[in-house]
């Protein structure tokens, strides 16, 4: 990924910073097109848009903001740290599910217990008088 392809903006946030917050632009905001990262496979870039979820803008870019340091250095940081978790979470392949088959041997087990549960149920049960 080049540093090129990270757009970042800035603007008027809220948090600490007392007086200065009115007066800087520290909020930043990091926009990177997921085709600009390189070293994703189409699976894992798949995954990076599914897990970023709303933050993916309509023309399909990634926005990623942080507003709650005071220094614009920091917030690109934060935003840098945050695209990179995204992106190492992205790289997991999920592990895909197999059918799997209850033994025989649990099979009867099941079966017995139900029999016995019944059993003692029905025993409760007051007898009638025909």
């Amino acid at each position: 990924m080049d540093k090129t392809h990270l757009l970042f903006g800035f603007s008027r946030s809220g948090g600490p910073g007392g007086q200065n917050v009115n007066k800087v632009n520290t909020k930043t905001e990091l926009r990177v097109r997921p085709e600009d990262l390189h070293g994703l496979s189409g699976r894992a870039m798949q995954r990076l848009v599914t897990m970023a979820g709303r933050r993916v803008d309509a023309q399909g870019a990634l926005l990623l903001v942080s507003g709650n340091q005071r220094t614009q250095e920091a917030n690109r940081r934060a935003c840098v740290e945050k695209l990179r978790d995204l992106i190492a979470a992205s790289l997991i392949e999920p592990k895909s599910r197999r059918k799997s088959k209850p033994s025989r041997g649990s099979k009867i087990r099941r079966l017995e217990s139900k029999r016995l549960h019944s059993h003692r149920k029905s025993e409760r049960r007051a007898v009638r008088e025909v």
